[in-house]
């Protein structure tokens, strides 16, 4: 009975601070954005086993009954930052394998972007914390690759699939090459970053060089007599234009 009357105050409070255009309890976005600014610079300083909650609402300047009306505990908190960090760094990325006119050159495409963001100082950051954690909280590491890698692996591996269709490629394990084809857009690149002995980001340069190879050998393995003939074409109507050789 008190629970209930409880409850109903807090709708109706809930219900009053809408009317008045104030957000309800944990609606605020500004104040959302305010803890988890806190939470990023906490988990870049301590590294998420020694972060705790009070360093994050002493951060975030916030009182410890405000943030967890918000969060309920560190782990969901870090998960909104990564996810806050994904939505940001990767938004988009995607979105140039839907103009699939030319393969060689929109996987080149890709896989630089992929390689630029992969490499990033914030995705190694964000990486190296969340396989620290995982150790002791196997399931938030089994989240993260669910939500972000494995999504990505999934919108690759469509990729190919619609590609194989058009029979310019022929695979006989989709999920597989698309591991295969990530892995060949970054590598070396990765281990030296995600383990620091890299201490700069790629250069464009590098990147190019290493991608194109890896671009190079994935078709070699994978395309199809089709693909060689549209490419030959290509480079025909290419030679045909005024001022190219």
């Amino acid at each position: 009975m008190i629970e209930t009357r409880a409850r109903n105050v807090k709708d109706e409070g809930d219900d009053l601070d809408l009317r008045r255009g104030r957000p309800a309890a944990g609606q605020d976005p500004v104040k959302r954005s305010q803890i988890i600014e806190g939470a990023r610079r906490v988990f870049i300083d301590k590294g998420f086993e020694a972060a705790s909650m009070n360093d994050i609402t002493r951060e975030a300047g916030v009182s410890k009954g405000t943030i967890y009306v918000y969060f309920a505990n560190k782990e969901e908190l870090f998960e909104a930052l990564i996810e806050e960090e994904r939505g940001t760094i990767f938004k988009d990325m995607y979105d140039v394998l839907d103009r699939a006119d030319n393969l060689r050159e929109t996987l080149v495409k890709f896989g630089k972007v992929l390689s630029v963001k992969i490499t990033s100082a914030k995705v190694m950051q964000a990486q190296r914390t969340v396989i620290g954690a995982s150790d002791r909280i196997p399931e938030l590491g089994a989240r993260f690759y669910e939500r972000g890698p494995k999504r990505g692996h999934d919108k690759v591996a469509a990729f190919l699939n619609a590609a194989v269709e058009r029979g310019l490629l022929r695979i006989d394990d989709v999920d597989l090459a698309a591991y295969q084809f990530t892995e060949l857009c970054f590598a070396g690149l990765f281990r030296q970053c995600i383990f620091a002995y890299r201490t700069k980001a790629p250069t464009q340069d590098e990147i190019d060089h290493i991608v194109r190879s890896g671009v190079g050998m994935f078709l070699k393995a994978y395309g199809t007599e089709k693909l060689a003939a549209e490419e030959s074409h290509q480079m025909i109507a290419l030679g045909a234009i005024p001022g190219k050789v």
